[in-house]
């Protein structure tokens, strides 16, 4: 049997642990009655809550607690995710510049997701949704980015399967932001937070897929202690008359 990296399970914990997490969130948030279900038929006429929207779940304590400490986590975790896949495509990118983008763009999403755990809706509502934009909208880009990249690189030679797999997601993550949006535009909030949940899952799934690269690579970090004292003495050394050097000797 291949022996892989173990570094591939770090994106596939994210995805498992945030999504339990959420739908952990939801119940709570059901069971409290701060939300309808999302399999009731119609809102206005099913249920007398608030729409299931995942930032309306999250808003109200117990579950609001555990909301926002699932998603600073994803959020801390899926930043080093986007460093290390950053690190990983550097030395094999033709296009530097595609991967700076996608690191900025995966960096942007995660503040959004910090803003969204962090302003509730009910406390303030415009850093809330500000953090729903960035979240959504440069998470939808890194995926684009992502997924061109996955092409370029052609790990193992894996590129076009993989690379098949991250365009769909992410087509089909465009098409669920655009639709999100002209959903709660139009009031239909029932279908707007069923997209909104299946849109968070297919962003969980995309991140998910990095472990298929990353278990062909291992991260180390290297610490080395500064040598000040060496540097020192050899800046003094250099610094000697050739006469005093043949003295010492």
């Amino acid at each position: 049997m291949k022996k892989y990296s173990i570094w591939m399970f770090l994106p596939i914990i994210i995805t498992l642990f945030t999504t339990v997490g959420l739908w952990v969130t939801y119940i709570i948030a059901v069971n409290d009655e701060k939300i309808c279900r999302l399999d009731l038929p119609d809102w206005t006429r099913s249920c007398k809550f608030r729409p299931p929207f995942i930032s309306i779940a999250g808003d109200a304590p117990p579950a609001s607690c555990v909301f926002s400490q699932v998603m600073n986590m994803a959020a801390s975790l899926v930043l080093v995710v986007a460093v290390l896949r950053f690190s990983q495509l550097k030395s094999k990118v033709k296009k530097p510049w595609l991967n700076i983008f996608g690191l900025i763009a995966q960096s942007m999403s995660c503040f959004g997701m910090t803003l969204v755990a962090n302003f509730q809706l009910s406390n303030d509502e415009e850093v809330h949704n500000t953090g729903t934009a960035l979240t959504f909208g440069f998470g939808a880009a890194a995926c684009w980015i992502q997924a061109v990249l996955t092409f370029m690189t052609n790990i193992k030679n894996e590129g076009r399967k993989v690379g098949i797999l991250r365009v769909l997601l992410s087509l089909a993550i465009t098409v669920c932001v655009i639709l999100h949006f002209v959903l709660i535009a139009h009031r239909t909030f029932m279908h707007g937070a069923r997209t909104q949940w299946a849109l968070v899952m297919l962003f969980l799934l995309f991140i998910g897929t990095l472990g298929i690269e990353f278990r062909h690579s291992d991260f180390v970090i290297h610490c080395v202690e500064r040598q000040e004292n060496v540097t020192y003495l050899s800046e003094n050394a250099s610094n000697v008359t050739p006469a005093f050097q043949t003295d010492q000797l």
